[in-house]
Protein backbone atom coordinates (compact mmCIF):
# COMPACT_ATOMS: atom_id res chain seq x y z
CA UNK A 1 0.00 0.00 0.00
CA UNK A 2 2.56 2.19 1.26
CA UNK A 3 4.54 1.63 -2.34
CA UNK A 4 1.46 2.08 -4.75
CA UNK A 5 0.58 5.99 -2.98
CA UNK A 6 3.61 7.65 -4.60
CA UNK A 7 2.44 6.57 -8.34
CA UNK A 8 -1.34 6.54 -7.38
CA UNK A 9 -0.69 10.19 -5.93
CA UNK A 10 1.05 11.32 -9.68
CA UNK A 11 -1.73 9.23 -11.28
CA UNK A 12 -4.46 11.83 -9.63
CA UNK A 13 -1.89 14.54 -10.66
CA UNK A 14 -1.39 13.82 -14.25
CA UNK A 15 -5.55 13.01 -14.34
CA UNK A 16 -6.28 16.70 -12.72
CA UNK A 17 -3.88 18.25 -14.81
CA UNK A 18 -5.24 16.90 -18.16
CA UNK A 19 -8.65 17.25 -16.90
CA UNK A 20 -8.76 21.13 -16.17
CA UNK A 21 -6.81 21.88 -19.42
CA UNK A 22 -9.49 20.12 -21.39
CA UNK A 23 -12.89 20.75 -19.67
CA UNK A 24 -11.68 23.45 -16.70
CA UNK A 25 -11.81 24.20 -13.53
CA UNK A 26 -15.71 23.17 -13.14
CA UNK A 27 -15.21 20.09 -14.73
CA UNK A 28 -16.47 17.64 -11.43
CA UNK A 29 -19.57 19.80 -12.14
CA UNK A 30 -20.21 19.48 -15.61
CA UNK A 31 -19.60 15.88 -15.32
CA UNK A 32 -22.29 15.65 -12.80
CA UNK A 33 -24.59 17.52 -14.69
CA UNK A 34 -23.55 15.06 -18.41
CA UNK A 35 -23.62 12.09 -16.28
CA UNK A 36 -25.87 12.80 -13.26
CA UNK A 37 -29.01 13.94 -15.18
CA UNK A 38 -31.80 11.11 -15.90
CA UNK A 39 -33.50 11.42 -19.15
CA UNK A 40 -33.11 9.66 -22.35
CA UNK A 41 -30.06 10.04 -24.57
CA UNK A 42 -29.28 9.71 -28.02
CA UNK A 43 -26.72 7.15 -27.61
CA UNK A 44 -25.66 4.28 -24.66
CA UNK A 45 -22.09 2.92 -24.20
CA UNK A 46 -22.54 -0.26 -26.92
CA UNK A 47 -22.37 2.66 -29.50
CA UNK A 48 -19.50 3.36 -31.33
CA UNK A 49 -19.56 7.04 -30.16
CA UNK A 50 -19.20 6.73 -27.07
CA UNK A 51 -16.24 4.48 -27.36
CA UNK A 52 -14.25 6.80 -29.64
CA UNK A 53 -15.48 10.35 -27.46
CA UNK A 54 -14.57 8.71 -24.24
CA UNK A 55 -11.20 7.71 -25.25
CA UNK A 56 -7.84 9.06 -25.07
CA UNK A 57 -6.77 9.35 -28.31
CA UNK A 58 -9.72 11.95 -28.60
CA UNK A 59 -6.40 14.47 -27.59
CA UNK A 60 -4.13 13.64 -30.80
CA UNK A 61 -7.50 13.47 -32.67
CA UNK A 62 -7.94 17.04 -31.61
CA UNK A 63 -4.99 18.24 -33.07
CA UNK A 64 -5.24 16.78 -36.17
CA UNK A 65 -8.84 18.01 -36.42
CA UNK A 66 -7.67 21.87 -35.55
CA UNK A 67 -4.57 21.83 -38.26
CA UNK A 68 -6.81 20.16 -40.60
CA UNK A 69 -10.05 22.34 -40.60
CA UNK A 70 -7.08 25.11 -40.78
CA UNK A 71 -6.70 24.48 -44.53
CA UNK A 72 -10.59 25.93 -45.08
CA UNK A 73 -9.55 29.67 -45.50
CA UNK A 74 -13.45 30.29 -44.79
CA UNK A 75 -13.22 28.15 -41.66
CA UNK A 76 -10.21 29.86 -41.05
CA UNK A 77 -11.14 33.11 -41.61
CA UNK A 78 -13.87 32.75 -38.90
CA UNK A 79 -11.51 31.58 -36.25
CA UNK A 80 -9.00 33.72 -36.18
CA UNK A 81 -11.80 36.52 -36.60
CA UNK A 82 -13.89 35.00 -33.87
CA UNK A 83 -13.06 32.01 -31.92
CA UNK A 84 -9.79 33.21 -30.05
CA UNK A 85 -7.62 30.78 -30.59
CA UNK A 86 -4.34 32.78 -29.61
CA UNK A 87 -5.50 34.86 -26.97
CA UNK A 88 -7.62 32.07 -25.21
CA UNK A 89 -7.10 28.71 -26.77
CA UNK A 90 -8.42 26.98 -23.97
CA UNK A 91 -11.50 28.57 -23.36
CA UNK A 92 -12.27 27.34 -26.98
CA UNK A 93 -10.84 24.23 -25.76
CA UNK A 94 -13.15 23.75 -23.08
CA UNK A 95 -16.40 24.90 -25.26
CA UNK A 96 -15.65 22.27 -27.72
CA UNK A 97 -15.14 19.88 -25.17
CA UNK A 98 -18.49 20.65 -23.70
CA UNK A 99 -20.06 20.51 -26.81
CA UNK A 100 -19.08 17.11 -27.72
CA UNK A 101 -19.75 15.42 -23.92
CA UNK A 102 -22.88 17.12 -23.57
CA UNK A 103 -24.16 16.16 -27.46
CA UNK A 104 -22.53 12.42 -27.17
CA UNK A 105 -23.17 11.71 -23.59
CA UNK A 106 -25.85 13.91 -22.21
CA UNK A 107 -29.58 13.84 -22.63
CA UNK A 108 -31.55 14.83 -25.53
CA UNK A 109 -33.09 17.59 -24.07
CA UNK A 110 -29.21 18.80 -22.59
CA UNK A 111 -28.07 17.88 -26.41
CA UNK A 112 -30.97 19.86 -28.03
CA UNK A 113 -30.50 22.78 -25.76
CA UNK A 114 -26.59 23.19 -26.32
CA UNK A 115 -26.92 22.76 -29.87
CA UNK A 116 -29.30 25.50 -29.88
CA UNK A 117 -27.00 28.06 -27.84
CA UNK A 118 -23.98 27.24 -30.47
CA UNK A 119 -26.83 27.75 -33.97
CA UNK A 120 -27.71 31.21 -32.51
CA UNK A 121 -23.34 31.45 -31.75
CA UNK A 122 -22.73 30.91 -35.36
CA UNK A 123 -25.18 33.15 -36.42
CA UNK A 124 -23.42 36.11 -35.42
CA UNK A 125 -20.21 34.92 -36.74
CA UNK A 126 -19.78 36.30 -40.13
CA UNK A 127 -17.19 38.67 -41.96
CA UNK A 128 -14.72 38.01 -45.04
CA UNK A 129 -11.79 36.10 -45.98
CA UNK A 130 -8.11 37.65 -46.73
CA UNK A 131 -9.00 37.60 -50.06
CA UNK A 132 -12.88 39.31 -49.76
CA UNK A 133 -14.96 36.29 -49.96
CA UNK A 134 -17.76 36.31 -47.77
CA UNK A 135 -17.96 33.64 -44.99
CA UNK A 136 -21.18 32.91 -42.15
CA UNK A 137 -20.29 29.59 -39.84
CA UNK A 138 -23.98 28.98 -40.39
CA UNK A 139 -23.10 28.35 -44.19
CA UNK A 140 -24.26 24.44 -44.45
CA UNK A 141 -20.83 23.77 -46.84
CA UNK A 142 -18.34 25.18 -44.36
CA UNK A 143 -20.52 23.03 -41.58
CA UNK A 144 -20.02 20.02 -43.38
CA UNK A 145 -16.74 21.04 -44.03
CA UNK A 146 -15.93 21.10 -40.19
CA UNK A 147 -17.80 18.01 -39.73
CA UNK A 148 -15.89 15.75 -41.97
CA UNK A 149 -12.42 17.62 -40.38
CA UNK A 150 -13.29 16.45 -37.29
CA UNK A 151 -14.74 13.22 -37.40
CA UNK A 152 -12.32 12.26 -40.17
CA UNK A 153 -9.37 13.03 -37.34
CA UNK A 154 -11.56 11.72 -34.47
CA UNK A 155 -12.01 8.38 -36.13
CA UNK A 156 -8.45 8.21 -37.34
CA UNK A 157 -6.62 8.72 -34.29
CA UNK A 158 -8.83 6.07 -32.51
CA UNK A 159 -8.15 3.60 -35.12
CA UNK A 160 -4.57 4.34 -34.85
CA UNK A 161 -4.00 4.33 -30.89
CA UNK A 162 -7.59 2.89 -29.20
CA UNK A 163 -6.34 -0.44 -27.86
CA UNK A 164 -9.33 -2.14 -29.61
CA UNK A 165 -10.23 -0.23 -32.80
CA UNK A 166 -13.43 -0.70 -34.41
CA UNK A 167 -14.58 -3.00 -36.65
CA UNK A 168 -15.44 -1.73 -40.52
CA UNK A 169 -19.28 -2.27 -39.60
CA UNK A 170 -18.79 -0.09 -35.95
CA UNK A 171 -16.78 2.67 -38.03
CA UNK A 172 -19.22 3.38 -40.52
CA UNK A 173 -21.81 3.53 -37.61
CA UNK A 174 -19.96 6.08 -36.15
CA UNK A 175 -19.75 8.28 -38.95
CA UNK A 176 -23.41 7.75 -38.80
CA UNK A 177 -24.20 7.96 -35.51
CA UNK A 178 -21.66 11.49 -35.35
CA UNK A 179 -24.50 13.36 -38.09
CA UNK A 180 -26.89 13.35 -34.44
CA UNK A 181 -25.59 16.68 -33.26
CA UNK A 182 -24.35 18.06 -37.30
CA UNK A 183 -27.57 17.62 -38.90
CA UNK A 184 -28.92 19.36 -35.99
CA UNK A 185 -26.47 22.34 -36.25
CA UNK A 186 -27.17 22.81 -40.08
CA UNK A 187 -25.32 20.52 -41.68
CA UNK A 188 -26.26 19.26 -44.66
CA UNK A 189 -24.90 16.11 -47.19
CA UNK A 190 -23.38 14.49 -44.83
CA UNK A 191 -21.20 11.36 -45.04
CA UNK A 192 -23.31 7.96 -43.78
CA UNK A 193 -20.15 5.88 -43.85
CA UNK A 194 -16.15 5.39 -43.32
CA UNK A 195 -15.81 5.58 -47.64
CA UNK A 196 -18.52 8.61 -47.98
CA UNK A 197 -16.44 10.06 -45.72
CA UNK A 198 -12.71 10.05 -47.08
CA UNK A 199 -14.97 10.63 -50.23
CA UNK A 200 -16.30 14.18 -49.03
CA UNK A 201 -12.63 14.69 -47.53
CA UNK A 202 -11.08 14.64 -51.11
CA UNK A 203 -13.84 16.59 -52.94
CA UNK A 204 -12.79 19.54 -50.68
CA UNK A 205 -9.35 19.72 -51.21
CA UNK A 206 -10.07 22.24 -54.55
CA UNK A 207 -11.34 24.58 -51.70
CA UNK A 208 -8.59 23.89 -49.24
CA UNK A 209 -4.81 26.26 -49.41
CA UNK A 210 -1.63 26.41 -47.38
CA UNK A 211 -2.73 30.69 -46.51
CA UNK A 212 -0.49 32.09 -43.94
CA UNK A 213 -3.11 32.18 -41.13
CA UNK A 214 -3.08 28.00 -41.46
CA UNK A 215 0.73 27.59 -41.16
CA UNK A 216 0.36 30.28 -38.59
CA UNK A 217 -2.05 28.28 -36.92
CA UNK A 218 0.06 24.91 -37.37
CA UNK A 219 3.25 26.82 -35.67
CA UNK A 220 1.35 28.15 -32.55
CA UNK A 221 -0.35 24.45 -31.87
CA UNK A 222 2.90 22.37 -32.67
CA UNK A 223 5.82 24.74 -31.91
CA UNK A 224 4.93 27.79 -29.56
CA UNK A 225 1.35 26.43 -27.30
CA UNK A 226 0.69 28.69 -24.76
CA UNK A 227 2.13 25.95 -21.62
CA UNK A 228 4.85 25.86 -19.42
CA UNK A 229 8.13 24.25 -19.98
CA UNK A 230 6.80 21.41 -17.62
CA UNK A 231 3.66 20.54 -19.96
CA UNK A 232 5.44 21.12 -23.24
CA UNK A 233 7.06 17.68 -23.40
CA UNK A 234 3.97 15.82 -22.74
CA UNK A 235 1.70 18.06 -25.52
CA UNK A 236 4.55 17.58 -27.76
CA UNK A 237 3.94 13.82 -27.83
CA UNK A 238 0.00 14.21 -28.14
CA UNK A 239 0.49 17.13 -30.78
CA UNK A 240 3.04 14.69 -32.66
CA UNK A 241 0.23 11.76 -32.72
CA UNK A 242 -2.08 14.20 -34.15
CA UNK A 243 0.37 14.88 -37.05
CA UNK A 244 0.90 11.31 -37.73
CA UNK A 245 -2.95 10.94 -38.19
CA UNK A 246 -3.01 13.59 -40.89
CA UNK A 247 -2.86 12.90 -45.00
CA UNK A 248 0.41 13.36 -46.17
CA UNK A 249 -1.12 16.20 -48.87
CA UNK A 250 -2.20 17.90 -45.29
CA UNK A 251 1.54 17.87 -43.62
CA UNK A 252 2.50 19.03 -46.91
CA UNK A 253 0.42 21.84 -47.07
CA UNK A 254 0.88 22.68 -43.84
CA UNK A 255 4.53 22.52 -44.18
CA UNK A 256 5.28 19.93 -41.88
CA UNK A 257 7.43 17.34 -42.95
CA UNK A 258 10.46 19.12 -42.24
CA UNK A 259 9.64 20.18 -38.53
CA UNK A 260 8.01 16.54 -37.34
CA UNK A 261 8.94 12.93 -37.56
CA UNK A 262 7.47 10.84 -40.75
CA UNK A 263 4.13 9.17 -39.61
CA UNK A 264 5.13 5.80 -38.57
CA UNK A 265 7.45 7.32 -36.16
CA UNK A 266 4.75 9.91 -35.13
CA UNK A 267 2.08 7.28 -34.46
CA UNK A 268 4.76 5.68 -32.53
CA UNK A 269 5.15 8.28 -30.02
CA UNK A 270 1.12 9.10 -30.35
CA UNK A 271 0.56 5.76 -28.91
CA UNK A 272 3.01 6.11 -26.18
CA UNK A 273 1.27 9.79 -25.69
CA UNK A 274 -2.32 8.27 -25.50
CA UNK A 275 -1.36 5.13 -22.93
CA UNK A 276 -0.20 7.96 -20.73
CA UNK A 277 -3.75 10.00 -21.26
CA UNK A 278 -5.56 7.16 -20.43
CA UNK A 279 -3.57 6.10 -17.70
CA UNK A 280 -3.66 9.59 -16.11
CA UNK A 281 -7.36 9.76 -16.81
CA UNK A 282 -8.17 6.81 -15.39
CA UNK A 283 -8.08 7.67 -12.01
CA UNK A 284 -10.82 10.06 -12.63
CA UNK A 285 -13.36 7.78 -13.81
CA UNK A 286 -15.14 6.66 -10.76
CA UNK A 287 -17.65 9.86 -11.08
CA UNK A 288 -18.89 8.73 -14.48
CA UNK A 289 -19.49 5.05 -13.96
CA UNK A 290 -21.22 5.44 -10.51
CA UNK A 291 -23.82 8.79 -12.49
CA UNK A 292 -23.97 5.75 -15.44
CA UNK A 293 -25.52 3.49 -13.23
CA UNK A 294 -28.05 5.81 -11.44
CA UNK A 295 -29.64 7.07 -14.91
Amino acid sequence: MIIDRPAGWLQERVGLALRNKVAGPDAPDRAAAIWGTTGTRWFTDADPIWRVHGDASMFPGGVAALLLQSLHPLAMAGVAGHSGFKGDPWGRLQRTSLYLATTTFGTVTDAERMIARVRGIHRQVKGEDFRGRAYSASDPELLRWVHVAEVFSFLAAYQAYAATPLTPAEADLYVVQTNFAASRLGATGLPTSVTELHDQLAAFRPDLESTPAAREAARFLLLNPPLSLLERPGYAVLATGGVGVLPAWARIALRLPMLWPAPPLARGVGRIGTGLVRWGMAGLRDQRRTAALTR
